[in-house]
């Protein structure tokens, strides 16, 4: 029996349990478990390594895609120039285990967003600064979508939320929330952006999935927005996730 889980912390919203059950189950998938495996540190990452030998890979979410990256012997291209990873492939010989790291929100997130677009001028701010937007920012550039970080504590190059003005929405027709405002159970919550300048050419995508419609896409549709949350985006990169652990490939395509 091979094992496969996620890490992270909370992991109360998380989908991946149900989802690889019931792959396993509807493919008559053997010989796999998938699990839970919340850590409040990422340095327990080495215990969990250590205690579960059967272990053969991991997704990877919220706050680890950064953090996790120096835990692992090997980072293949595209996550090394994304500096983030959703998903470590383990493998091991006589004692020793090899983790390597990937990323698969790209691929998620550009065959969703992709079906959206319209033959317009778009240009997108991106709502948060942690590894799930640095996913996002690298699907935008494939996409050749100019782009910005909205950041509650800017850096250079980045605009704060009392930055966003009507010009700056106007001029940006897509906003991805890519912050855990909204997330189950705190399903109140939502992004600081002025929503009343919203307008029916704008796209809001949301990479939570859980409510199924968050408080931040609910106030864009009010406005007439297109709006999308996380589902989808989870379920192609959980596909690519499993492609990696079953395929021993050393390097995959971002989309």
């Amino acid at each position: 029996m091979k094992l496969l889980g996620l890490i992270g912390y909370p992991l109360d919203h998380s989908f991946s349990v149900p989802y690889f059950r019931e792959k396993f189950r509807n493919q008559e998938i053997t010989g796999y478990e998938y699990l839970n495996f919340p850590i409040k540190t990422v340095d327990e990452l080495k215990t969990l390594i250590t205690e579960h030998s059967d272990l053969a890979g991991l997704n990877v979410t919220i706050p680890y895609k950064q953090a996790v990256i120096p835990y692992l012997d090997h980072l293949d291209p595209l996550s090394r120039e994304i500096g983030a990873v959703n998903t470590i492939r383990i493998s091991r010989q006589k004692d020793r285990a090899c983790l390597e790291g990937f990323n698969t929100d790209v691929y998620g997130f550009y065959h969703s967003l992709s079906p959206l677009l319209k033959g317009q001028v778009n240009r997108a701010l991106i709502l948060g600064t942690g590894g799930a937007s640095m996913a996002v920012a690298y699907a935008l550039k494939l996409m050749k979508i100019d782009y910005l970080f909205v950041s509650r504590k800017p850096l250079k190059g980045m605009l704060g939320y009392n930055d966003l003005c009507q010009t700056i929405i106007k001029n940006h027709n897509i906003i991805i929330n890519t912050t855990p405002a909204g997330t189950w159970p705190d399903i109140s919550e939502f992004p600081d952006i002025p929503y009343d300048l919203l307008s029916n050419h704008h796209i809001l995508f949301d990479l939570v999935y859980n409510p199924p419609e968050t408080k931040f896409m609910e106030l864009g549709k009010r406005k007439g927005a297109m709006v999308m949350n996380g589902f989808k985006m989870l379920t192609l990169q959980a596909e690519r996730s499993w492609e990696i652990w079953t395929s021993g490939r050393n390097s995959i395509s971002p989309v």
